[in-house]
């Protein structure tokens, strides 16, 4: 009878031990499934549940103008004698700060070829093929080819002086194998802002102007206006190349003036210049800057001190906006290599 008692008692222990276990569980429950529920609608009412890293503003775009380049005689000497023959040794001074430049131009005077018969006078130019792998060393991007020394071998010359730049990954303008091409931009596009490029020339003779079916260069007249106010429907910022003015005059001509301030008054945000082979003041002019001459880059003119001295021109663009320009003096040492002297 005791045992029995027992048993029974016992049972009812574990009977009631097992139901308080289930309403601890079931409080358990309750209490996670709650705590569960109140996380998520935090999640969902104060922030994303994947939270996305916040996209950083883009960065300013960084442009840089040189002057005049010319890669033949005293220059090519240089390097064949003191370079071993290796043509990044005239940008060897400087090449690391024009990396810096999201894009890079110059003016390239005379053609890059080893075709076409001399037809200039005895100041003609005509570099050595290889140089162009000293202008990709540099990181040249785009070369001006509207200048009076394009034409110094001839057409054939020309003609593959554009075929080796393309061939190299680097664009010309100013020139073409038609109208059409030469009077084009050059249009680039960096974090979604696109930089428009012109170049003309009015030195050297009008016929080599390029026509309907002719290679030539863009020539340098009051139909800058029609090309610019096209080339403005296209892109945020247009940059005009110009080569003109008289040489080793350190004051702009009223010709230079004339067109500078036309380009301007047309839509362009810039005016970059050279030939002079010295430099020539910077300003601004209404809503738009000129450079009237950033002088010489690479060139082998070592009579006089004017002459070994030059701007790198650096342009920042913010907000599709030009928002710092910055004249850097460069001075070319006696072996016609160019190096910052005062940022």
């Amino acid at each position: 009878m005791i045992n029995l008692k027992t048993k029974n008692l016992f049972s009812l222990f574990l009977l009631v031990g097992l139901l308080f276990l289930v309403i601890l569980f079931s409080i358990y429950v309750y209490i996670i499934n709650k705590e569960i529920s109140s996380l998520y609608l935090t999640a969902i009412i104060g922030r994303p549940l994947i939270q996305k890293e916040e996209t950083s503003l883009p960065k300013p775009i960084t442009l840089m103008f040189v002057g005049d380049i010319m890669l033949n005689r005293g220059v090519e000497l240089m390097v064949q004698k003191y370079g071993n023959s290796d043509w990044k040794w005239p940008f060897s001074k400087i090449e690391g700060y024009l990396q810096q430049a999201d894009i890079l131009f110059g003016n390239s005077e005379g053609p890059i070829s080893d075709k076409g018969i001399k037809v200039g006078s005895i100041y003609s130019f005509r570099a050595n093929p290889k140089a162009i792998e000293g202008l990709t060393y540099a990181g040249f991007d785009i070369l001006s080819v509207a200048n009076n020394h394009i034409f110094d071998y001839g057409r054939e010359a020309m003609e593959d002086n554009f075929l080796r730049l393309k061939g190299a990954g680097i664009d010309y303008v100013g020139g073409g194998f038609n109208e059409i091409e030469a009077r084009s931009p050059i249009i680039k596009e960096i974090n979604g802002t696109k930089i428009a490029f012109l170049a003309y020339t009015n030195l050297g003779s009008e016929y080599w102007s390029a026509k309907e079916n002719q290679s030539g260069i863009a020539w340098l007249d009051d139909k800058i206006v029609r090309d610019i106010k096209m080339t403005k429907e296209k892109a945020d910022i247009v940059i005009v190349s110009m080569h003109f003015g008289e040489e080793y005059q350190s004051q702009a001509s009223s010709e230079q003036k004339y067109f500078a301030h036309l380009a301007i008054d047309s839509g362009a945000h810039l005016v970059v210049g050279h030939h002079s082979h010295v430099v020539q003041k910077v300003e601004r002019y209404k809503d738009g800057l000129i450079a009237y001459s950033l002088g010489n880059f690479i060139f082998d003119q070592g009579f006089s001190e004017k002459t070994m001295e030059g701007l790198l021109l650096k342009v920042i663009i913010k907000d599709n906006k030009i928002k710092e320009l910055i004249p850097i003096e460069i001075k070319i040492n006696k072996f016609f290599q160019p190096e910052i002297t005062n940022e």
